[in-house]
């Protein structure tokens, strides 16, 4: 596919974008917010010179964040443009723009149409362009060739799955990558993969998410909670994906631990009142996080309907169950949980995070199970032997700690992408 028919599809496909924003509006009414941005329309011109970095959600803006606090450091004289593509992404930077007043600010980065791209880059006439994880654009990587804005695409991360998507499409994505100034990749396996797609000037950074640090406030807010629910164990069922609340409600009821609280937390806000509905035709006993009580003695599960909170989370619990995993969605971060020091068991699903994931079972931080009953019984054999969970908290301190330094090495990256700019 050329990009001339990839332009002209995307036109095409323009209405029925229009209907999934109506139609995700109804659980989220901010989709049908700012919309002249998703177009290229903005109201206001920067007073600084900007570096633009783009996180299209929240995985990849709490990512971002040591990133960002480094850019800000590094180049006093300039702001930094925060754009994403969900209202869920924008919100998470809340704390971002509350360190950084009047120098980080935010926009959705529009349609990849070319009018819209272009009007977006003139508007905001960043000095270089900064794309997360698999965020590959044609024609907004296009754009920027033409006015010369040098542009990388960093914490890069490209499963086989993805690959072979991609290598279907030739003409579109090699010269899309091939575009692009310098891509730094998670591991040598995602640059492997990148280069055999057309990507060149291909370096291996690491993972941003190592060098993320959970906050004090969040930590403390854990602890209180584990003081307040005494000796009782808690089974943490993190950010879950649709169909996998279900295999893990019934699995938990056949555990027949007494006092276990299963703490179960949807990865998307939109889907809280569905899988309240689900524990509810079970007759589970549960409560919500945004009722602001802790669960009593006689609840059986604490539904985690609120946002922001998942490293308090992870430190209340003895152990959690990484989502996204049962199901063929990939996997979710596990790498909070271990910075966290919260033991994981993950499901057979883990190609969003494979080499973290085989890095965590290796060295004991985390236990690989093949479906919700097996990883119900690998949480009951670890909550009965405190030893064993003891030794996997300690591994995932460790893991955490021994992989950080990818900030360090992609600002390294984008000194020389500055240079660039500067000689052009």
């Amino acid at each position: 596919m050329s990009r001339l028919l990839y332009s002209l599809l995307f036109y095409l496909a323009m209405p029925l974008v229009w209907l999934r924003l109506l139609w995700r509006a109804r659980r989220q009414p901010e989709y049908l917010q700012q919309l002249g941005e998703r177009h290229g329309f903005y109201a206001s011109r920067p007073p600084l010179p900007l570096l633009w970095l783009h996180a299209v959600s929240v995985g990849e803006t709490r990512a971002a964040a040591p990133l960002i606090d480094s850019l800000l450091r590094a180049y006093p004289g300039h702001g930094v443009l925060l754009t994403h593509m969900t209202p869920t992404g924008r919100t998470t930077a809340q704390e971002l723009l509350a360190r950084h007043p009047g120098r980080l600010m935010q926009a959705y980065l529009p349609y990849d149409l070319p009018a819209a791209c272009g009007r977006f880059l003139d508007h905001f006439q960043p000095q270089i362009g900064l794309l997360m994880e698999t965020e590959v654009w044609p024609n907004l990587i296009e754009a920027a060739r033409r006015r010369k804005l040098p542009m990388a695409l960093i914490n890069a991360r490209l499963s086989a799955r993805s690959q072979r998507g991609y290598a279907r499409l030739p003409s579109l994505i090699r010269p899309a990558l091939a575009s692009l100034s310098a891509i730094a990749a998670q591991t040598a396996a995602d640059a492997e993969r990148l280069q055999k797609i057309g990507a060149r000037q291909v370096s291996v950074c690491g993972n941003l998410k190592f060098d993320v640090t959970p906050a004090p406030a969040m930590l403390r807010q854990g602890a209180c909670w584990r003081q307040a629910l005494s000796a009782r164990p808690v089974w943490l069922a993190a950010s879950t994906r649709e169909g996998e609340e279900a295999l893990i409600l019934e699995a938990f009821m056949g555990m027949n631990i007494p006092d276990l609280l299963l703490l179960l937390v949807p990865r998307h806000p939109q889907r809280f009142a569905e899988v309240a509905e689900l524990i509810g035709k079970r007759g589970l006993a549960f409560c919500r996080r945004s009722a602001e009580t802790l669960p009593g003695r006689e609840m059986q599960v604490w539904l985690g309907d609120s946002m922001g909170e998942m490293a308090a989370f992870y430190a209340l619990a003895d152990l959690t169950l990484m989502g996204g995993t049962l199901l063929p969605f990939g996997g979710q971060n596990l790498i909070e949980a271990a910075a966290c020091g919260c033991p994981v068991l993950l499901g057979p699903h883990r190609f969003n995070f494979a080499q973290a994931s085989a890095d965590a079972i290796a060295c004991g931080a985390a236990r690989a199970v093949s479906n919700a009953s097996e990883a119900a019984i690998a949480a009951r054999d670890l909550l009965q032997h405190p030893q064993a969970l003891l030794a996997m908290r300690a591994a995932a301190k460790t893991f955490s700690q021994t992989h950080r330094g990818a900030t360090a090495r992609t600002m390294a990256l984008i000194e020389r992408l500055m240079a660039l700019r500067t000689a052009n």
